[in-house]
């Protein structure tokens, strides 16, 4: 969350912005303002991903969280069936699942990786996280249920 102070340096950042490059008036001072302080605050969109030690952080599009959501939420959806028909004792092995992977190309790649078969419940499971450009190569584990919120709680603030 960002505090009082930083806004306010912001929201000077934007005045003081906007001062120097009107050289004609194209419309309101609060439609430029407004217009700056988006593309401010969309050019600083950062998802920050809490790992098992450390952390990353990294542009990310409000779209691509959205979707990263979709895809963990059916994750832990499915390990969450699978420990319900465990509980209930079902005989044998139960269907192997396939694993879960997720892709996102922007600024940096993005790949998630996680194999519900080897999990036995979403509060256990890890996903493999790659994070990479043409200058470095990031490959780590991350909780799925730490991901899962860290992606929730991008989604509130660039909301």
């Amino acid at each position: 969350m960002v505090c009082q102070r930083e806004m306010a340096n912001v929201d000077d950042l934007i005045d003081n912005t906007i001062a120097r490059s009107k050289s004609s008036v194209t419309g309101s001072w609060e439609h430029d303002r407004a217009g700056y302080y988006n593309r401010l605050i969309m050019s600083v969109s950062q998802l920050k991903l809490n790992l098992v030690e450390g952390s990353m952080a990294f542009r990310f599009s409000a779209e691509a969280a959205r979707e990263l959501k979709v895809a963990l939420a059916e994750l832990m959806d499915r390990l969450k069936a699978s420990t319900a028909k465990a509980a209930a004792g079902s005989a044998g092995k139960g269907t192997p699942q396939k694993p879960m992977e997720y892709q996102y190309t922007g600024d940096v790649f993005l790949e998630i990786f996680c194999n519900p078969n080897i999990w036995p419940s979403p509060f256990a499971a890890k996903v493999l996280v790659t994070l990479r450009d043409d200058r470095i190569r990031v490959t780590t584990e991350a909780e799925l249920t730490r991901l899962f919120e860290d992606v929730n709680l991008f989604l509130e603030e660039v909301a």
